[in-house]
């Protein structure tokens, strides 16, 4: 029996841990709106209303990519030290840069047969991937134009509600409450993944949008100590932009730096009563599991 992986790799700004969590696959994320689900003029939510801000392009101006171009490793030409979201489906490989998602926040795929949305959230450096189907009907999500606590709001193209990216919860409209699957993922550079993935597909600058791939248009916002938009929670033990792994077990919310990980390489600790062990082994990667099998408790070191 293998260790279960607890966590899809996704980092965070520590400003908004809160809604920079990298959940587990199970158990399932916290909803944010348990007993909290309200209606206000016929609108059901479970964030305030007034907190949803818009973030300067409207609905769809940051466009999501609907039909992804692949190319294979030996054709694309990204430096090794960029950063991707490597995903492993049933047998099938892909990465997606970040200096294209940075551009387009959602990439809609279908990867060894899962309808995933690759996600990711410049602003607060979430990445999430998710089962993109509601109620066993296939959907594609979108950028609404909206933030909240400085988080993307996607928004589905069936009914339109609004979802967290970072929560993978549906905050506005007919489907508050719902709650999308999650998949696991890596986050690691392009160098690394196509080490461990030699055959993998990668996405495509043929987007048919005209970007400046390989600019990124937020500068040096990611170590600045400024931010764009307004959060509810600011915690000073770490600078604002600090990347952290999140989790969310039983009653506890604990968080780690990405630096301290690299540098322990291994780390064995304990959320909400759940044994884990925080792993890495490549630059920019992260990885965490449950350290119990067949009942027993497993210790590791570096």
């Amino acid at each position: 029996m293998n260790p279960r992986i607890l966590l899809p790799i996704v980092a965070g700004i520590a400003v908004v841990l809160y809604v920079a969590f990298g959940m587990a696959a199970e158990p399932a994320m916290p909803s944010i709106s348990t007993d909290k689900t309200m209606t206000t003029n016929g609108v059901k939510h479970s964030i305030p209303l007034e907190k949803i801000r818009g973030g300067g392009p409207p609905r769809d101006g940051i466009p999501s990519i609907d039909s992804p171009v692949f190319e294979s490793a030996d054709k694309q030409s990204i430096p090794d030290s960029d950063v991707v979201i490597g995903l492993y489906i049933n047998g099938e490989s892909r990465a997606y840069p970040l200096s294209i998602l940075v551009w387009h926040e959602i990439v809609n795929d279908v990867v060894g047969g899962t309808p995933v949305s690759v996600t990711y959230c410049p602003l607060c450096y979430t990445n999430q991937v998710f089962e993109r189907v509601i109620d066993g009907q296939i959907v594609e999500f979108g950028t609404s134009g909206k933030l909240y606590n400085s988080n993307l709001l996607m928004y589905d193209r069936l009914t339109e509600s609004y979802w967290s990216q970072a929560l993978g919860e549906a905050v506005k409209g007919e489907l508050t409450g719902s709650v999308l699957e999650l998949v696991p993922f890596d986050v690691i550079t392009w160098g690394d993944w196509k080490k461990l993935h030699p055959d993998t597909l990668v996405l495509s600058t043929e987007t048919g949008h005209a970007r400046a791939y390989g600019v990124d248009p937020y500068g040096d916002y990611y170590t600045n100590p400024n931010l764009f938009f307004p959060v509810e929670n600011k915690d000073d033990r770490l600078h604002l932009k600090e990347i952290v792994i999140g989790f969310y077990l039983g009653d506890e919310y604990k968080a780690y730096t990405q630096r301290d990980i690299e540098a322990e390489i291994i780390i064995s600790d304990s959320v909400g009563g759940v044994p884990l062990v925080l792993v890495s082994l490549y630059e920019q990667n992260m990885r965490a599991f449950e350290r119990t099998i067949n009942g027993d408790t497993l210790d590791f070191e570096s």
